[in-house]
């Protein structure tokens, strides 16, 4: 059983796109969709959910009067087609923001944060206590890919390369980008081509490591702070 997905939003398109997202990412499960947040508030009253997907703009009853009626209150990610109500939804301790149209890797990077914080807060019910992230193979197939089994993660232009224990997977992301996703106490990047599981270093031997048998160059740009993170130098 995945977590239990409300989506709150009066524009049928915006529901369809976030139900289609919604069903395929396993780590989740659609419980109701509503046109209105006055529907939604009375459903909470006798069902719990563990994220809502919000919309601000609605007829009777806003996104944000809404979260005021919440007694007590799951993740919530606004999702809105105006910028300006940013600030505010961070204010609401709103998780995200998502500016429609909202694409598939968008929404994808909000479910990771979310099944990561659910995770290390031991908050999540329907997770075990390993740390795990969606990446898209293949251009189709979601995988999942638990943290602890990444070894490096390497540049490939437009795309990288995920090496783990047992498997190497290539993903259409930059290493900047996929690297902001992973928890900073555990990876750090040593190059412009490489990120590294820190628990996975073997062996330092001058300005390189040994992982898996392999060793890697730490950039000159990089080594200070290798130092002061690994080295706690």
């Amino acid at each position: 059983m995945g977590l239990k997905v409300m989506i709150v939003d009066d524009e049928p398109l915006a529901i369809n796109v976030l139900k289609n997202y919604v069903e395929q990412v396993s780590e989740l499960e659609l419980a109701k969709t509503f046109s209105n947040a006055v529907d939604a508030s009375t459903y909470l009253q006798g069902n719990e959910v563990d994220i809502i997907f919000l919309d601000i703009n609605m007829p009777v009853l806003d996104g944000f009067d809404f979260l005021e009626t919440i007694e007590h209150r799951p993740m919530v990610v606004i999702t809105s087609a105006h910028e300006e109500y940013a600030l505010k939804s961070y204010e609401a301790q709103a998780i995200d923001y998502l500016v429609k149209p909202i694409s598939f890797p968008r929404f994808l990077k909000t479910v990771n944060r979310i099944v990561g914080l659910l995770s290390t807060s031991g908050e999540n019910p329907h997770s075990n206590s390993r740390l795990s992230i969606f990446v898209k193979v293949d251009n189709k197939r979601l995988q999942k890919i638990y943290l602890d089994e990444i070894l490096v993660v390497e540049s490939l232009k437009d795309y990288i390369r995920i090496k783990t224990t047992s498997e190497k997977y290539i993903v259409h992301s930059t290493l900047s980008g996929f690297t902001e996703e992973l928890p900073s106490e555990k990876f750090i990047r040593i190059h412009r081509s490489f990120t590294v599981s820190v628990d996975k270093i073997e062996s330092v031997e001058g300005n390189s490591i040994e992982i898996d048998g392999i060793r890697y160059t730490v950039g000159r740009s990089y080594l200070e702070d290798f130092k002061r993170r690994v080295l706690k130098k």
